[in-house]
């Protein structure tokens, strides 16, 4: 199962790239009984917040996917020197929410109209795309995207892009978290940066 790559078991002869307390905080989930969505929408300091508060979400992990080298650090992956773009991962109960709803608030949370990355951050590093990771997942969220064309809310093209998840891996540790361990730069480089505005200009003030 491609999840286990998680743990980063490829990596034989390196330090991990993410905290061992992090990691270790993550394992002791039994990852079994729940579900797994992985997304991208460009900083991934602004994608945990709202996942977190969403009943039935386990945990939110900041990461790197969609790209093929193995331990990617941040600053490789920031510096567009990788093939990977900053993601989220999401363990969440489906009995309590549904991967549907977990898709609607990645819709509310980003630009699906913006190409070049997202907001201030620029490069393939930023993109935004949604992981699936099996049929019924894929099914979902051609379906969501669809919706969302269909809805007239943006006069430009969706270019989310919608691709099989190969892998996972988490960032460093100073970056879980983050909107808590540094409110104040967090709210700054949020609002900054163009997010906020254009969420509350787009879907209004939450």
């Amino acid at each position: 199962m491609a999840l286990t790559i998680w743990v980063m078991s490829g990596n034989n002869n390196a330090e991990s790239k993410a905290d061992t307390n992090e990691k270790e905080k993550v394992m002791t989930i039994d990852r079994d009984k729940y579900s797994v969505a992985t997304v991208a929408g460009g900083c991934f300091w602004c994608m945990e917040p709202p996942f977190e508060r969403l009943d039935g979400v386990v945990s939110v992990v900041s990461g790197y996917s969609g790209g093929t080298e193995v331990n990617p650090t941040y600053e490789q992956v920031a510096g567009g020197r990788t093939s990977h773009t900053e993601s989220v991962e999401i363990l969440f109960d489906p009995k309590v929410i549904s991967y549907d709803k977990i898709l609607e608030v990645f819709w509310m949370n980003i630009d699906p109209t913006q190409v070049d990355g997202q907001f201030a951050d620029r490069g393939k590093q930023y993109r935004t795309a949604i992981f699936y990771h099996n049929d019924e997942q894929k099914a979902q969220a051609e379906a969501s995207k669809k919706k969302l064309e269909e809805s007239g809310k943006f006069d430009k093209p969706i270019v989310t892009e919608i691709e099989a998840f190969t892998a996972f891996y988490p960032a460093e540790d100073y970056h879980q978290d983050y909107y808590k361990k540094n409110s104040m730069h967090y709210k700054m480089y949020r609002k900054g940066s163009g997010r906020e505005g254009y969420i509350e200009r787009t879907w209004g003030k939450k």
